[in-house]
């Protein structure tokens, strides 16, 4: 008997099973993902899982007419396939977190009569979780008031760090490990300022950014600290005293656990504009800024360093609540038990 995950293709989806799978004991656990995208990087040698399985799939929506055929026949064999690995396994319910990997073991499990548990991160529900929707035991969203779990599943370190903040001493600027252009500019421009005002810099560039951006920042004059990739994301934001990111789900939760204040810049290509208006869930309770790319003042942005963070940074506190893994896995552990 087990617990299947599903889901993924980009960190974002992943953080979410990783965050769950950390508070289930006791249960067998069992990953299926895609090839492509991110799903192998995270969890081929993850000790969780009993076993972790990586289909030959791919997203539908954004192909041509000729890329949606192959996409649908890649995603009927492996529907086949997720059949198998779910009566091998013996699957008692099947936790998706949205996104094309997840397809593939979601339809295999209303194909199977096994309970189906969503958890869709975006305020603007992905197309996939959409559909299932109405066939799905439990839907979670922390945008839904009808939601039977609220809480978004953040790690707990996050919550361990939160603090009020007051006066802007570091910023912190979170492109994703991916890197934001539009992120990396606006630092760049701004930075002199900051320096001038004796404000520490924490750079998230990306992997392909940090040395051009490095460079710049040494063109300078200025010492900043610069990253990619990190594993150390919790200690950084505890750090800060302003954010200025983009809006993936994930991140912007982190943020508000950690009760850091931000400016966020949607990702203008994301699905559904989806990054837009989980931004927008926290701006229309006055606890954040947004500022779509094409809109980006640097004047306006460095106003922000003398606006009120403390009213922000109590909000954020208050309307974030604890312990969402743990609810979500001790929904997912009942239904492993019947």
């Amino acid at each position: 008997m087990s617990i299947v995950m599903t889901g993924g293709g980009t960190g974002g989806h992943l953080a979410i099973i990783k965050a769950v799978k950390e508070q289930i004991i006791h249960e067998e656990l069992v990953y299926i993902g895609s090839n492509n995208g991110q799903d192998r990087q995270w969890f081929e040698h993850d000790p969780d899982f009993s076993a972790t399985y990586f289909l030959e799939t791919r997203g539908v929506v954004n192909q041509g007419a000729l890329g949606k055929v192959k996409s649908l026949y890649m995603l009927s064999k492996a529907t086949l396939q997720a059949v198998k690995l779910l009566r091998k396994h013996k699957a008692k319910v099947v936790f998706s977190v949205g996104g094309f990997s997840s397809a593939a073991t979601s339809f295999a499990a209303k194909y199977l009569n096994i309970p189906l548990v969503i958890h869709e991160q975006n305020a603007a529900q992905g197309s996939l979780n959409r559909f299932l929707r109405p066939y799905a035991a439990v839907f979670i969203s922390s945008y839904l008031e009808e939601s039977p779990i609220k809480a978004y599943p953040v790690k707990e370190i996050f919550f361990d760090n939160a603090r009020i903040r007051k006066k802007v001493q570091t910023v912190i600027f979170l492109g994703g490990s991916q890197g934001a252009k539009a992120i990396n500019t606006l630092a760049l421009e701004i930075a002199p300022v900051l320096k001038e005002r004796d404000i520490r810099i924490i750079h998230q560039a990306g992997e392909k950014n940090i040395d051009e951006v490095r460079s710049a920042y040494e063109a300078l004059g200025i010492e900043a600290e610069v990253f990619g990739f990190t594993t150390h994301l919790a200690d950084y934001m505890k750090d800060a005293d302003l954010a200025i990111a983009r809006a993936g789900a994930s991140t912007l939760w982190e943020l508000a656990a950690t009760a850091l204040p931000a400016l966020f810049i949607p990702y203008p290509y994301a699905a559904g504009d989806h990054q837009y208006y989980n931004a927008l869930f926290l701006e229309e309770k006055e606890l954040a800024w947004i500022m779509r790319e094409e809109e980006v003042d640097t004047e306006k942005v460095l106003a922000l360093l003398d606006e009120d963070l403390e009213s922000k940074s109590r909000g954020l506190m208050e309307i974030v609540e604890k312990d969402g893994s743990k609810k979500i896995a001790a929904l997912l552990t009942d239904y492993a038990k019947i």
